[in-house]
């Protein structure tokens, strides 16, 4: 039987998916694809490869995002999101699609045309880093002569790649839109930001039930995009819902 797996973007809150996996390999559930943008590609892509969660959440701890070798000069963006190829190259040596032990689609947004590019073949760092270059943080990544960002700019929940070809699919969505009150929109900025967050959120909540098993933990709209101390803390947060959603539905997979 195909499973499939669909990991959202959410930056830190993407070390909620390593619990995941953490849970449903606990489960001896081992999903055979996976669809993943930004921190879902980073994440997914680890785990295709063979590198174990307690390894993949090793380089999530570890990786240091804001050193200063990694700003960019002369570029559109604070980080130079080509200095995270060594990163990942110490754990994906082979950088291609074809040697990974899991079929893997990346999602990634063509900055200049404005058009989804799901990635499947080929070089598989450049796609990596281009699905999580967040955009006006890091710079958009060069492939094959176009430039792309954040896949979750256009597709957040990238279950499209597995509908055809899995005949279970478990979702993970790690971008809870935040409770909040009219108080908390002070200025015009953080009613755009606002704006941005909903439509993000509806088109991908749109899609959860085409999934077996969603897996959504409200928790995390208590953890930032960029909240890097509380990785063990949002780890824990993915663990606990994936055993809590696995335990109501247990006849699914079956």
């Amino acid at each position: 039987m195909n499973t499939g797996l669909v990991l959202s973007g959410g930056g830190a809150r993407g070390a909620a998916h390593i619990g995941a996996i953490k849970a449903l390999e606990e489960n001896s559930i081992f999903p055979t694809h996976i669809a993943g943008t930004s921190a879902g590609a980073i994440v997914g892509a680890l785990y295709a490869a063979g590198v174990s969660w307690s390894e993949i959440l090793n380089f999530y701890k570890t990786i240091s995002i804001f050193q200063a070798s990694r700003y960019a000069r002369n570029k559109p963006g604070f980080i130079n999101s080509a200095n995270f190829y060594d990163d990942l190259k110490a754990y994906l040596p082979n950088d291609n699609f074809e040697t990974l032990k899991k079929t893997l689609f990346i999602t990634a947004s063509n900055i200049i045309d404005g058009t989804l590019k799901i990635f499947s073949k080929g070089q598989l760092i450049k796609p990596i880093i281009a699905s999580a270059s967040f955009p006006g943080v890091f710079t958009p990544t060069e492939i094959n002569g176009k430039f792309y960002v954040d896949g979750g700019v256009i597709n957040n929940f990238p279950i499209e790649p597995l509908k055809n070809t899995c005949d279970k699919i478990i979702g993970v969505y790690v971008n809870p839109l935040k409770k909040i009150s009219i108080k908390d929109l002070k200025h015009s900025y953080t009613v755009i930001e606002r704006a941005y967050k909903i439509k993000n959120a509806v088109e991908s909540m749109a899609k959860f039930s085409a999934c077996d098993i969603m897996i959504n933990p409200q928790d995390l709209s208590n953890y930032g995009t960029f909240d890097m101390n509380s990785i063990d803390a949002i780890f824990n947060v993915g663990y606990t819902a994936t055993l809590k959603a696995l335990a109501e539905h247990k006849i699914v997979l079956s």
